[in-house]
């Protein structure tokens, strides 16, 4: 065997993405993070309560509510208003960052609703099909 090609050009260096990809797969593991699609979908009509967001989502424990809207404020995404009152009561609300990303968000759980039926059939078949081999 002879080896073909064997004058490559030599590529001029490229800026390596390795660390944009990283930044970027941080910020699409919080804003594709259930509990974080489903906070921001709720927050989408106007500053919510704690325990009214608890209450809209079902299945969320209090813990993961804490820690979806600390990570969510810690992004820039949700603010936190504390009023002083007894007891003192919390508000939270999209920032500016947060509503631009709450209508694809929004969009991706209406399509998720819409096609749920489709979706559960389809793994119900792939399954069956599956557990014969």
């Amino acid at each position: 065997m002879k080896p073909e090609h064997s004058r490559v050009p030599v590529l001029p260096p490229q800026p390596h993405l390795d660390s944009d990809c990283r930044g970027v797969a941080s910020i699409l593991a919080r804003v594709g993070d259930k509990w974080s699609v489903f906070v921001i979908m709720m927050l989408g009509d106007g500053p919510r309560r704690f325990n009214e967001i608890k209450r809209m989502i079902n299945g969320i424990s209090q813990r993961m509510l804490t820690l979806t809207l600390r990570g969510l404020e810690r992004d820039g995404l949700v603010t936190r208003t504390v009023y002083p009152t007894i007891p003192p009561r919390v508000d939270y609300e999209l920032t500016e960052l947060g509503r631009g990303l709450w209508q694809p968000v929004q969009a991706l759980g209406q399509w998720a609703m819409a096609h749920q039926a489709e979706i559960e059939k389809s793994r119900t078949h792939f399954d069956g099909r599956n557990d014969t081999h």
